[in-house]
């Protein structure tokens, strides 16, 4: 009888005491809590205190790049992942006049400005999504980001588009309850009434059937 897959390794590109300390405190929540709403709700004080820290997070985690699939130089840095595919945490770095497509994440999270000024622009889903190709948004909420600011994703809210409006580059944190950079998601043309699927993946990490 054939054996189940061995299950992978949590991997750790950033490891620090800050780190540490958080990511435990995130996987306490969801071993506890299946509720995404609870588990948002949890962690939201560690996350606080990770955004007000201004020395865990290397430069090198704050740079831009031509290589994102999130396209006009956004860096996507994967910081840590959960062997069970069930958390990501990472930075997202907008360079200046910069924005990223109008996406969604299919997960709860939650994401806060690290650097930089960002607006937020929150689009809300009118069809039933039967359609993979076709998508009726609206614009629901405009708001502007500074550092310290953050903001839940959930079924709710999940379709949204950032774009850096500071003069210096934007670093964000996210935390996601599932692979985001590896998963295939949505990315959306409100003009057009179109949805096209895509996988933004990560700058420092291969997806696991990656031709890369």
């Amino acid at each position: 009888m054939a054996r189940p897959p061995a299950p992978h390794a949590d991997e750790w590109l950033l490891d620090n005491s800050q780190m540490r300390r958080f990511i435990s405190a995130v996987n306490a929540a969801r071993a506890c809590e299946s509720d995404p709403h609870k588990i948002v709700a949890a962690v939201r004080p560690d996350f606080i205190s990770l955004l007000a820290d201004p020395a865990w997070l290397p430069r090198k985690f704050q740079q831009p790049s031509t290589e994102s699939g999130m396209g006009g130089g956004i860096g996507m840095w994967l910081l840590y992942r959960a062997g069970d595919g069930g958390l990501a945490f990472s930075a997202l770095v907008v360079p200046p006049g910069a924005q990223t497509p109008v996406h969604d994440h299919l997960a709860w999270g939650l994401v806060g400005l690290y650097k930089g000024e960002q607006e937020e622009e929150v689009y809300t889903r009118q069809d039933d999504g039967r359609d993979e190709s076709r998508a009726k948004l609206t614009l629901s909420v405009r708001q502007m980001l500074r550092p310290g600011d953050l903001y839940e994703l959930l079924p709710e809210n999940d379709i949204h588009r950032v774009r850096t409006t500071s003069a210096d580059t934007s670093v964000s944190l996210h935390l996601l309850g599932n692979d985001n950079g590896c998963i295939w998601r949505h990315r959306f043309d409100p003009e057009t009434d179109s949805a096209q699927p895509f996988r933004s993946g990560w700058l420092n990490v291969d997806c696991e059937d990656s031709d890369s």
